[in-house]
């Protein structure tokens, strides 16, 4: 384990300045929120017992489980990874087995000591007033100070695998769909609050393009 000094120069097994192109790689840019999660989650992780495996969980999709997916097994699709949408900036890592953990959020009582990370997080000025490399420097500065930290244990219910049980077809859309979620599929029964896309014309056969 390295010492905290070393913390502006390694997040987890990458030097810092790998672990930003590890950032443009994934998620395309350098996103502040993807460097903070990465400090973050280093943060936390030592404050786990060694050799400890765990979960994750992300309370805002914004950023922050794309620096869990660069630096951890924990993935939304292997399901190690869930994110909750409470637009809060925070993680927890947590023992798979016992369910023991550490949350750890950005304070913005403490980040009141570094203006443009601040200004930043709580949008105090608008983006194209931002200065990213003063935000960048800010964050690489101030290093663990700016997070809090708190000693959890996660619900049994809330660590329970669920699985997707029988499979059924939906009688609306004629598409398969976890048989648990009721007599029609999620998607045809929430279609008036989260459809997503529009459709006049019968499916595309094989090897036909739109145009």
């Amino acid at each position: 384990m390295q010492d905290r000094e070393d913390l502006t120069i390694y997040i987890g097994a990458f030097k810092y300045e790998q672990f930003i192109e590890q950032i443009k790689t994934f998620h395309g840019n350098i996103a502040p929120g993807v460097v903070l999660g990465g400090i973050m989650l280093e943060f936390a992780r030592r404050h786990l017992p060694e050799g400890c495996i765990f979960d994750a969980v992300c309370e805002t999709g914004y950023c922050l489980p794309d620096a869990v997916q660069i630096l951890t097994p924990c993935s939304i699709g292997n399901g190690w990874l869930k994110v909750l949408p409470w637009g809060r900036f925070a993680l927890s890592l947590y023992d798979k087995y016992t369910g023991e953990g550490i949350r750890c959020f950005l304070d913005p009582a403490k980040t009141v000591k570094w203006p443009e990370l601040h200004s930043w997080f709580l949008k105090l000025k608008p983006k194209k007033e931002q200065n990213l490399e003063g935000i960048l420097q800010d964050i690489k500065m101030a290093c663990f100070s700016i997070y809090g930290l708190q000693k959890i244990r996660i619900k049994n219910t809330f660590r329970r695998k669920h699985e997707k049980g029988d499979i059924a077809i939906c009688p609306s859309c004629h598409e398969a769909y976890p048989k648990k979620d009721g007599n029609v599929c999620l998607g045809c029964h929430l279609m008036d609050q989260f459809d997503y896309y529009l459709s006049d014309q019968e499916p595309l056969s094989d090897g036909e393009v739109k145009k």
